[in-house]
């Protein structure tokens, strides 16, 4: 098995495009924007396609898509994090629901994107299922199909399967039943971000890699090769945020980790179904995300060792042992007749999390400076959205975009270390109890509200 390095969705692709050169020396541009991931590739490709002349220059430490963009589970998911009610504060009473459905157009917007541009990134918009392994997951699940109800989602934007109609799309060995939504589609994360990579180059836009940048100041991108100065300086950095000089607490960087299956033979798939390529997770605290690729496999995630001191990332994707072991025996108990497949590959990297748990998009005409992020896992859709946010909010717009419930908001920082350590630890410690209470027990623990009310994602 391949451990570290990219992972599978960049080695089955041939890697990573021929590196780009670094930035030499000081440069002007329009708009300079600090990550090459999917948030600043998006927001590169709208405003360049709504300013032709635009001078835009993208700054990457390492090469786009090195990060998240392309090691995250291929959710292209029209939901994301954060309580409702922080956005219903930031505006109208309405103002999450609005929020939502721009966010459920995004993975039609992606789709769309990838099929104007004859990029093949395996996009499939099969659906999300959200499967109850046991009594307690399943009270969950009905709780929260009523909340959603609560909040103005209809039948048509989630609705509840019994054991019967899961199994008649996928068999999931225990399950008592899943919720469903459309909203959402399989892709290949790699093969979209270089994809995207692509179109954006051959738009015009400068992307310099290996590029490091240590501050972001008003005017100004400053990297060890000299500056790039610009009327609008883009953050796009998620998970790496805390590299740059005064940011070490803005989000932290949360460790996620997959591997993945040899391609399962068809006597497996047989007995396993899963034909509609629906995401798929449980509804644990700490729970697994899943996805059958265009080829065959399984590929599964979850949180191994969730942070590490001092918000440190391992770039070369790392992966502990017993990490693997635990996301093996999930794919066995979940799915028997994948339980003796060889796992080929397993990866990690980090995502970025604000305090309160909710992406945020913001753009300060005074300094200059603007910011896009924090989507705790859910980005790959997210991003698109809040980059054409950032194009209107950039380009002046009086838009319905630029007025969306995240745009201008702003989470307090994390605690320092060495309190940042000891209580993330902690948080993800308890959750795991609670999952073993629920297991034994068989109702919702109360431990897992507490912990949610006590982390800020409640």
């Amino acid at each position: 098995m391949r451990t570290g390095e990219l992972g599978y969705w960049w080695s089955s692709i041939g890697g990573p495009a021929s590196p780009r050169e670094p930035l030499r020396a000081s440069t002007e541009a329009d708009v300079a924007i600090v990550g090459a991931g999917y948030t600043g590739l998006w927001t590169a490709y709208y405003l360049k396609r709504a300013r032709p002349e635009l001078r835009i220059v993208l700054l990457e430490r390492e090469v786009a898509g090195y990060g998240a963009s392309g090691r995250n589970g291929g959710w292209v998911s029209g939901f994301f994090s954060g309580e409702p009610g922080r956005y219903a504060r930031a505006g109208s009473p309405d103002a999450y629901l609005q929020l939502q459905r721009h966010m459920f157009a995004a993975v039609d917007e992606v789709g769309a994107f990838l099929s104007e541009h004859g990029i093949d990134a395996d996009f499939v918009k099969g659906g999300r299922l959200s499967v109850a392994l046991g009594a307690a997951q399943m009270s969950r699940l009905e709780q929260g199909r009523s909340h959603a109800r609560e909040l103005g989602l209809g039948e048509a934007d989630l609705r509840l399967l019994g054991a019967g109609e899961l199994e008649a799309r996928v068999r999931v060995a225990g399950a008592l039943g899943a919720s469903y939504s459309p909203h959402a589609a399989r892709v290949h994360p790699a093969a979209l971000v270089r994809g995207l990579a692509g179109v954006v180059e051959s738009m015009g836009v400068v992307i310099h890699e290996r590029t490091p940048v240590r501050e972001v100041r008003p005017g100004e991108a400053v990297t060890p090769a000299g500056s790039v100065r610009a009327r609008w300086v883009v953050r796009a950095t998620e998970g790496y945020t805390g590299s740059l000089r005064g940011c070490r607490r803005r989000l932290v960087p949360i460790n996620s980790s997959m591997v993945i299956t040899q391609p399962l033979g068809e006597a497996a798939w047989e007995q396993i179904g899963w034909g509609g390529c629906e995401v798929m997770s449980d509804l644990a605290h700490v729970y697994v995300y899943l996805q059958r690729t265009a080829d065959g496999r399984i590929a599964i995630g979850g949180r191994g060792v969730p942070y590490r001191y001092g918000s440190r990332t391992d770039g070369a994707g790392a992966t502990a042992a017993r990490t693997i072991e635990s996301l093996r025996r999930k794919l066995a108990d979940m799915f028997p007749a994948a339980a003796g497949a060889e796992l080929t590959h397993a990866w990690s990297g980090v995502l970025g999390v604000p305090r309160d748990w909710c992406p945020s998009v913001a753009a300060d005409a005074h300094s200059g400076l603007a910011r896009a992020g924090g989507y705790v896992g859910e980005g790959v859709a997210a991003s698109n959205l809040a980059a054409r946010s950032l194009r209107d909010l950039l380009l002046g717009e009086d838009s319905e975009l630029a007025r969306l419930a995240w745009v201008g908001t702003h989470a307090r920082n994390w605690e320092p270390e060495p309190l940042r350590w000891a209580s993330i630890g902690s948080v993800y410690s308890l959750y795991r109890l609670a999952d073993r209470r629920e297991a034994s027990r068989g109702r919702p623990s109360r431990l897992g509200r507490v912990i949610d009310a006590a982390s800020g994602r409640s």
